[in-house]
């Protein structure tokens, strides 16, 4: 199941950027001999109406404040539920700073919280590059979760 970080706004070059594509490089070579990946991180202005071409076929999941907070396990379970389903494409959105159009939510099959907090959009995509990585590993049984 290939697996994209949608994001709003141009952050590959930032410590944040850089910090989250390694997250993903390690998600991909990881996540190959699980089905999972590649993992890529696609920078897009919304503004400029580049969104619906990387959302076709795809399994929508929009990071928004009013979605659910998953627990990392919950997480990669939920990954792998989808992967054993037969979805093919997952795609991950993060908006831009005044959040998602209420179209783009209504749209998201589900949508995940960082928690009650305010997250820079930086930071966000590093956590959530993280957080698949972590998934990846969680189900290859690896030692990168400890309960």
């Amino acid at each position: 199941m290939k697996i994209v970080l949608l994001v709003d706004g141009k952050l590959s070059a930032t410590p944040e950027g850089k910090l989250a594509l390694d997250y993903a490089q390690r998600a991909t070579a990881s996540g190959r001999s699980l089905g999972l990946g590649p993992v890529e991180i696609v920078e897009i202005d919304q503004a400029k109406g580049k969104l619906e071409a990387h959302l076709e076929g795809a399994r929508i999941i929009a990071c928004d404040e009013r979605g659910k907070a998953w627990a990392s396990r919950a997480f990669a379970e939920h990954i792998g539920k989808l992967r054993d389903g037969g979805e093919r494409k997952l795609v991950f959105l993060i908006g831009p700073a005044d959040g998602h159009d209420p179209a783009i939510r209504n749209r998201a099959h589900e949508m995940l919280a960082f928690g009650p907090q305010t997250w820079p959009h930086a930071l966000a995509r590093a956590m959530l590059a993280e957080q698949v990585y972590r998934a990846v590993t969680i189900l290859g049984g690896g030692p990168y979760h400890r309960d």
